[in-house]
């Protein structure tokens, strides 16, 4: 059994910097950066993060505005709505908040963001730059998987690295991502052969896959470190206790709300590694802190300030 590895404590640091950062410009040159998300449809789970990422920017000082439009309208129309806030000097950050109604194609939207604005690091620019190992905005949950490695000082150069997952958000980048830190990286998907014995060779095992408990206790070599990106709600107290056992927390949360969160990774996998991210608060905190690292450095590059004010 090895140590949890929580994302709070990074998260917290890097919005605190954030936060410092965006009252000296406020003070100096009576300016702040700008994030405007936009949301399309009544998404419950979209209006949630919505608003998380609404109150991160409040809290820490930060412009922000939620422009939200129905679920029936047409694609032409959510590309004039982006070049509007291409054109707008006063945003330095635009996020689309996915998914988007079936009739507008997610891509093309993503395409139609100036590049200096894409904080979410979805444009293919963004990807891009991750492939050649250049300066660009890196996509919000790779990279706070990849600080919080760094964080932990877990070493990635010549380590065997699965990432189990192929998705543009988070797989295919972090692939990159990790590349470029010289690790031996390994992508495994739903027609990788052998999954169990491919990710039991894993120095850093990362489940991104979307499937709840898939990861079992087997695919982890002793002493591995696994980073659980996935987050799936369970309502049913037969599978709660069977990921959980009698954890009164697991419990509360079915007594309380009716479901817990449970992540990629069978929870009995921590028995076998060295270090393990939390279901929820291992690397969800970070997501929004990247979020907002990237908007504080969109607004420094769009104004050609090169230093953070303490350097």
């Amino acid at each position: 059994m090895g140590i949890w590895l929580e994302g709070k404590p990074l998260a917290d640091k890097i919005k605190e910097d954030v936060k410092q950062q965006a009252a000296h410009f406020q003070e100096t040159i009576g300016l702040v950066p700008g994030l405007v998300a936009v949301l399309v449809g009544d998404n419950k789970a979209s209006q949630v993060y919505v608003r998380s990422k609404e109150k991160a920017c409040q809290a820490l000082g930060l412009f922000s505005e939620v422009q939200a439009y129905p679920g029936n309208i047409s694609q032409a129309f959510l590309v004039g709505k982006i070049g509007a806030l291409n054109r707008r000097e006063d945003v330095d950050g635009i996020l689309v908040q996915l998914p988007l109604p079936a009739q507008i194609d997610s891509y093309a939207i993503i395409c139609s963001l100036s590049p200096d604005k894409d904080v979410d690091g979805l444009h293919p620019f963004s990807l891009g730059s991750i492939l050649a190992n250049k300066a660009g905005f890196r996509p919000c949950t790779p990279l706070g998987v990849v600080e919080l490695l760094k964080e932990h000082k877990i070493p990635i150069e010549g380590m065997d690295v699965v990432v189990i997952g192929r998705s543009l958000l988070v797989g295919k980048p972090l692939a990159a991502m990790l590349t470029n830190e010289n690790g031996t990286v390994t992508v495994c998907h739903s027609k990788t052969r052998d999954l169990d014995k491919v990710c039991s060779r894993a120095d850093i095992l990362v489940a991104a896959m979307g499937k709840e408990a898939f990861v079992k206790p087997e695919f982890v070599r002793p002493g591995a470190t696994v980073i659980d990106v996935g987050i799936n709600s369970v309502s049913d107290p037969v599978r709660v206790k069977a990921y959980f056992g009698e954890d009164e927390r697991r419990k509360q949360d079915l007594q309380s709300k009716g479901y817990t969160l449970v992540g990629d990774v069978h929870p009995a996998a921590f028995e076998r590694a060295g270090a393990m991210t939390h279901v929820p608060g291992g690397i969800g905190p970070l997501t929004i802190a990247m979020l907002m690292k990237n908007t504080l450095e969109a607004f420094k590059r769009r104004r050609g300030i090169t230093a953070s004010p303490s350097s």
